[in-house]
């Protein structure tokens, strides 16, 4: 879709950061939770930047956008996974605190993308199939 790489993309880097540390914080999580809470909250971390990378890599930006669309939904999952997990003791209140800050910082960047997005796609409207 896109020139260049979406390894130089800011938000792709910002979520691969964010998932890596998703994964480091799990690994303190009680035991009885590795397949559960752990396992999910990982994958919806992972979620985020596989998705922009995937968005990135098709032909469209009308395709990009809604790649972009459901990182923000993994990410809201992330978020979500990230507060039950807290409330329910999984590690301290300070490492949950610092990965919500960084899901708020992820979600703007992505909607920040995902509005430049949208501008493209009305000042470039597809051909239509006549």
């Amino acid at each position: 879709m896109a020139k260049g790489s979406y390894r130089s993309l800011r938000v792709w880097q910002f979520g691969m950061d964010l998932a890596r540390d998703v994964y480091m914080l799990t690994r303190s999580f009680p035991r009885n939770e590795t397949y559960g809470l752990s396992s999910q909250v990982r994958r919806a971390a992972v979620s985020v930047p596989a998705n922009i990378a995937e968005g990135h890599a098709r032909s469209s930006t009308k395709d990009f956008l809604r790649h972009i669309a459901i990182a923000l939904g993994s990410l809201a999952e992330v978020e979500t996974l990230l507060i039950l997990a807290q409330s329910i003791s999984c590690a301290d209140r300070e490492s949950f605190n610092g990965l919500l800050d960084r899901c708020a910082q992820e979600g703007r960047m992505l909607t920040a993308l995902q509005s430049k997005l949208r501008i493209r796609c009305r000042q470039h409207p597809p051909a239509s199939d006549l």
